[in-house]
């Protein structure tokens, strides 16, 4: 402990490890500390007993339910896009060698009392039984105009500046009804509210093609992968990647708390009485609480009093289940500036599917700390490779 870092991380929820591992590549000495005796966080996965333990407060579940170690429960549930920014950074570090990955069998979303396939292609949409005859058709048109699209070549733009005009604007030139907008909105663009129909079209056309892209990379039925063994190995894997360059971590480290001299600078963190220096410091929010922001979610943003009532309709979908368990989850964002005080803080995780905005996070931190952008230009058919052997 009583050495000096360049950084120090505390927690290793999957943004902290992420950039653990990067600031370790280049050439950074790192110590990462947690007050937990595992890896991952908030975003960890917890077998059997780990989860009775957490929820149900003994560690004694039901023997009908079977081994404990063949459960493995994500504390923040979410997908990764198979041509999405994670799989870069996966790709870009390496990773990949210690992980295996499982292609996601569906997406679907739920419309007056009927589950259906999200159609994200023109052949799909003639084939989607969520919309009519007339609408498939215009659809179709629009799939194609998304897929055509490319922002260097004005002959796909069809006379649209998508920097200039807003996404209702595009869509209106197709006549879609507002159910098909419902969907290509929130379960393709993956927008978490309506205020991207005012906004440039740009961002949404993007998203669009990202979810066709990342449909098309495996083959399969959803654009989304996911860690056989669940979003837990994602941390674990890049806290690997940082030992492999000399990274040192320390778990089941109480307190951890950051110590500010004079100017209010970060220097170092103190735990068990020791004291380790460093010149930056980035952790989770549950270290510095005093430096976020609250808000509460669930699985989807809360928009009554009784968020349990709101995820009803869908919890019904799943039939017979052995337990259910309810969280409600505290949602931070820092408030701080890091220019003043060393300390860089990680948002909490979102109500997204998928883990765009979480590697937007970690690159907007990496930013910040070593002043430069990282470079996650690689080849993609890397990524298939990994997942057909998965």
């Amino acid at each position: 402990m009583d050495e000096e870092y360049d950084v120090i991380v505390l927690g290793t929820g999957l943004k902290e490890c992420i950039l653990s591992g990067l600031l370790s590549v280049d050439g950074l000495k790192v110590l990462h500390m947690d007050r937990n005796d595992y890896y991952g966080g908030e975003s960890t996965s917890l077998n059997l007993i780990q989860l009775w333990k957490r929820f149900k407060g003994n560690d004694k579940p039901p023997e009908h339910l079977g081994s404990s170690k063949e459960y493995n429960v994500d504390m923040v549930p979410k997908f990764m896009m198979a041509n999405g920014a994670l799989v870069r950074v996966l790709i870009h570090t390496s990773v990949t060698k210690y992980l295996n990955f499982k292609a996601v069998d569906g997406s679907f979303v739920y419309n007056k009392g009927k589950i259906y396939k999200v159609p994200a292609t023109d052949v799909e949409a003639l084939k989607s039984t969520l919309m009519g005859l007339f609408e498939k058709r215009r659809a179709r048109k629009f799939f194609i105009y998304v897929q055509d699209y490319a922002e260097d070549d004005p002959k796909s733009h069809e006379g649209l500046d998508l920097h200039k005009v807003t996404t209702k604007e595009v869509i209106s030139k197709y006549g879609l009804e507002d159910n098909t907008i419902d969907f290509i909105g929130h379960a393709l663009a993956l927008h978490r509210d309506d205020s991207y129909l005012d906004d440039p079209a740009i961002d949404t056309i993007k998203r669009m093609k990202l979810y066709s892209d990342s449909l098309a990379r495996f083959q399969g039925g959803s654009p989304y992968i996911y860690p056989l063994y669940g979003l837990g190995e994602l941390p674990q894997g890049f806290a690997r990647l940082s030992a492999v360059y000399g990274g040192t971590y320390m778990l089941n480290k109480p307190e951890c708390k950051v110590e500010f001299d004079a100017d209010g600078k970060a220097y170092g963190v103190t735990s068990e009485g020791e004291t380790a220096k460093c010149k930056k410091v980035v952790c989770d929010p549950s270290y510095l609480p005093d430096k976020g922001k609250y808000i509460a979610f669930v699985s989807t943003e809360a928009e009554t009093d009784q968020p349990e009532m709101e995820l009803k309709p869908g919890i019904d979908l799943l039939g017979p289940v052995d337990e259910t368990f309810f969280d409600i989850y505290d949602r931070y964002e820092p408030t701080n500036n890091h220019e003043h005080d060393n300390c860089f803080i990680s948002t909490s995780y979102d109500a997204t599917t998928h883990f765009e905005s979480t590697v937007q996070d970690v690159i907007s931190m990496y930013r910040k700390i070593t002043g430069k952008e990282p470079d996650l230009t690689v080849d993609l058919s890397a990524a298939s490779a990994a997942a057909e052997d998965a």
